[in-house]
């Protein structure tokens, strides 16, 4: 089950150049292709005379060309071109999707394209900032439901068992999680004060000793979220503080695109308070979360196969509240949309 009217991204932007790229998004089949412009295009990815992919065909100045009989679409989806027909009928045309580019990333409306607004992408802060340094990051396919994802994006507890060479460290088994609700997601946090830093962050902090730290994870609807890692020196950290002026900071957006339901792909990049213009820093935070992630991909992978092969039920936990919170809401934003489409349809 997805949620049709959201922005999902497709792929980075450097993926779609000069040639057609086909992609699988929320169980659809989508091609996307530049128009001579540069402008992105992106259509259903099948012809309506024999279904054949269009990403088999060729891209045509504009337009898209199916290579097993010739009907040529327009970036609306509109049909061009029947070679030997005297007329083309009405009913030769395939869907269309908005599309926009933001952030490197290029983004596909997935619902009704009246609903399509850029101005509600995902927001990042310090986006073109010059004091902040940026990994343009990677992505990934895993196997899994897209839900399993946010659940993990919504559990900072694990990074104590999953993650323990480089997210983990002292507060990260034990120390109480706040949750909080808002209208377009869940965030699950806490501090944990006068600890030793977790060994990923501890190369790249101004201050030495013990710190306080911040993790904070949150999830919007239907499956982007943020991950905000803060390490002050130890009696400066905690909510509603000043940042200290050797405050560290990392924000990491990942951005989780249901493929069908059980495949996600994965995209992200993270932002920095420091070292803006440095190169050699952007790629050890790259290797290093990279590591990271597929620490986290082999765990929900393993995840996926048993619970789908579960022969008892599974069991929540006091630190499932916010993943659990998560789903309930998003549950019922699909419901109410699909109400809404079948009401909308008679």
């Amino acid at each position: 089950m997805f949620l049709k009217n959201a922005w999902y991204v497709a792929g980075w932007d450097r993926e779609i150049v000069d040639q057609l790229h086909p992609t699988t998004m929320l169980s659809e089949n989508i091609v996307l292709y530049r128009r001579r412009d540069g402008t992105l295009a992106a259509l259903e990815d099948a012809c309506p005379h024999r279904k054949l992919p269009l990403s088999m065909g060729r891209i045509k100045g504009d337009t898209v060309e199916c290579g097993y009989h010739g009907l040529t679409f327009d970036g609306s989806g509109t049909c061009t071109r029947v070679p030997g027909a005297e007329r083309i009928p009405h009913v030769a045309r395939v869907r269309s999707y908005p599309v926009a580019e933001r952030y490197g990333l290029v983004w596909v409306w997935m619902g009704d394209p009246a609903l399509a607004d850029p101005a509600t992408i995902f927001a990042v802060d310090h986006w073109g900032d010059p004091a902040w340094g940026i990994n343009q990051g990677d992505g990934m396919t895993i196997d899994c439901n897209y839900l399993y994802m946010t659940d993990n994006l919504l559990d900072p507890s694990h990074v104590a068992w999953v993650h323990q060479s480089s997210f983990g460290g002292a507060g990260t088994e034990e120390t109480p999680l706040e949750t909080t609700v808002n209208e377009d997601g869940v965030t699950v946090w806490r501090w944990m004060p006068d600890a030793p830093p977790a060994p990923f962050y501890a190369p790249f902090l101004k201050f030495s000793g013990h710190c306080d730290r911040k993790q904070h994870y949150e999830v919007r609807y239907p499956s982007n979220a943020i991950i905000k890692a803060i390490f002050a020196p130890a009696g400066t950290g905690g909510e509603d503080r000043p940042f200290h002026q050797d405050v560290f900071l990392m924000d990491s957006y990942n951005f989780m695109t249901p493929i069908d339901e059980r495949r996600t792909r994965y995209y992200w990049f993270q932002m920095r308070n420091f070292a803006p213009d440095d190169a050699e820093i952007s790629a050890r935070f790259a290797a290093s979360v990279r590591g990271a992630f597929e620490e986290d991909r082999a765990v929900l992978t393993a995840v996926q196969k048993g619970m789908d092969e579960k022969r008892t039920p599974n069991l929540d936990l006091k630190i499932d509240k916010g993943p659990l919170r998560f789903r309930r809401r998003l549950a019922q934003l699909i419901e109410a949309e699909q109400a809404a489409s079948l009401a909308a349809a008679e």
